[in-house]
């Protein structure tokens, strides 16, 4: 299905708005934030660029308002998912008031930008302070994340229904969303349901959240949420998976029909993550999406390669609002920011498309079998592979090829859609021990 039909799906993660961001500082500083202060070191115009920068910097706040401006002035969409870390890395620091501003100031610009467009947020691990501080639902009082799910349900009030921003009040850690049709060629059926899935062990699971809904017809839900589901600890990541999308009237589980896709962020980068019958671990039957970052921040490792981040979003077309439809994904195309471009002298943001996948990975289509046979060609093509490579890091890859080792790590964390998990891995036959494959892609996480 060509990109110009069915609905078209907005989708924003990773924006990390930093608040100190100033143009013409150090972007190469000690510190795990640059572009914040400081004098630039080396030639004239070395200092951070004014519409961003090239290394472990995060985005002002008139890239991001350029970039919504941006997406109102282009095609329309039909809906938008917003998969969390709105605050900067600068984690160190940060106070409420400074996190309850980014999350006002951000969901602000959304409304204003993107209205009447319905979005639907998920809450990311930079939200709390500190980060990744979200104390379960038994803890009460001052040390409770009570401030900051009160501050969320009252900024995203009207996208979300009544009863998703109670759930959110009440300090739960995934949110089902189920919601009228919204007319106007949103492509959800009356009672489609959203779960929103946040990494947690004593919180909840994707899919179940959404089993009261699930009751309704037609059954379709979509799952987003902000970390995948593989970077989560090894218990939760194991409980989700068997959640996974199988169809109870074929005796095969309980969700396939049901969990039409999978949308998540948090890496920074372009990837995906793979989903096995857990009787043999070899039938495809449902892919995470990964997208990759607006922000151009990177963790660059000690004695690493230099990497050109730059800012990125994705959008989703999806099989539109019809009888019968099935709410899949159908394409999708990656779009990024050129900073050398942008920040010339009279120059102006310029966002362009980086890639549609269909096209450029020659799939007949995006279901989860095609992804696993992507999976196939990568192993056996290695032109094919190094282009994955090229968009794994939105078009500015490191100088070094990804060859051997790294290739065996990325080709087994794209087919593990559950954490620490060597059976997923063995029909890729890696020459290396687990262990060590694993211990080669933590090295390589870039967030």
């Amino acid at each position: 299905c060509p990109m110009g039909g069915g609905a078209r799906l907005l989708f924003l993660t990773d924006l990390h708005w930093d608040q100190a961001y100033a143009p013409g500082s150090d972007p190469a500083c000690k510190d795990p934030l640059c572009c914040r202060g400081g004098r630039a070191q080396g030639p004239p115009h070395a200092g951070a660029g004014y519409w961003g920068e090239y290394s472990k910097c995060d985005l002002p706040l008139h890239t991001i308002r350029n970039l919504l401006q941006h997406l109102a002035r282009g095609p329309p969409f039909q809906l938008a998912y917003w998969t969390g870390d709105l605050p900067a890395h600068d984690v160190w620091q940060q106070s409420r008031a400074d996190q309850l501003r980014a999350l006002r100031t951000l969901s602000t610009l959304l409304r204003k930008y993107l209205a009447p467009l319905p979005v639907y947020p998920a809450v990311g691990n930079h939200e709390a302070t500190p980060v990744n501080g979200f104390p379960p639902p038994y803890v009460h009082g001052n040390q409770s994340s009570a401030w900051l799910y009160g501050a969320m349900a009252e900024a995203w009030e009207g996208w979300l229904p009544p009863e998703a921003l109670e759930t959110l009040r009440g300090h739960c850690w995934g949110v089902p969303v189920c919601a009228p049709g919204h007319g106007g060629g949103v492509p959800v059926p009356r009672r489609h349901c959203w779960a929103v899935p946040v990494c947690s062990p004593g919180g909840w699971v994707g899919v179940p959240v959404c089993r009261s809904c699930s009751r309704s017809l037609p059954p379709q839900v979509h799952i987003i949420g902000h970390i995948p589901p593989a970077h989560c600890l090894r218990s939760w990541s194991w409980n989700y998976y068997r959640a996974r999308p199988l169809d109870a009237h074929l005796h095969r589980g309980r969700f396939e029909g049901t969990i039409a896709a999978q949308f998540f962020g948090h890496t920074h980068v372009d990837e995906f993550e793979m989903f096995y019958d857990e009787e043999t671990l070899s039938r495809p039957v449902s892919v995470a999406f990964v997208a990759p970052s607006v922000t151009t921040y990177i963790n660059l490792n000690p004695g690493g390669d230099t990497l050109l981040p730059l800012p990125g979003y994705r959008v989703y077309q999806l099989d539109g609002d019809y009888p019968g439809s099935s709410h899949m994904v159908l394409d999708h195309e990656t779009f990024i920011l050129n900073l050398t471009e942008a920040n010339a002298p009279g120059a102006e943001p310029r966002w362009q498309r980086l890639y549609r996948a269909r096209q450029a990975y020659g799939l007949p289509s995006v279901f989860p079998a095609d992804w696993d046979g992507l999976l196939r060609r990568f192993q056996a093509d290695e032109r094919l592979f190094q282009q994955f490579w090229f968009f794994f890091h939105k078009g500015h890859p490191p100088r070094e090829p990804c060859r051997e080792a790294c290739k065996a790590a990325l080709l087994c964390a794209l087919r593990s859609g559950r954490s620490a998990d060597p059976s997923l891995c063995r029909t890729l036959r890696p020459r290396l021990p687990f262990a060590h494959v694993q211990a080669l892609w933590r090295q390589r996480r870039l967030c």
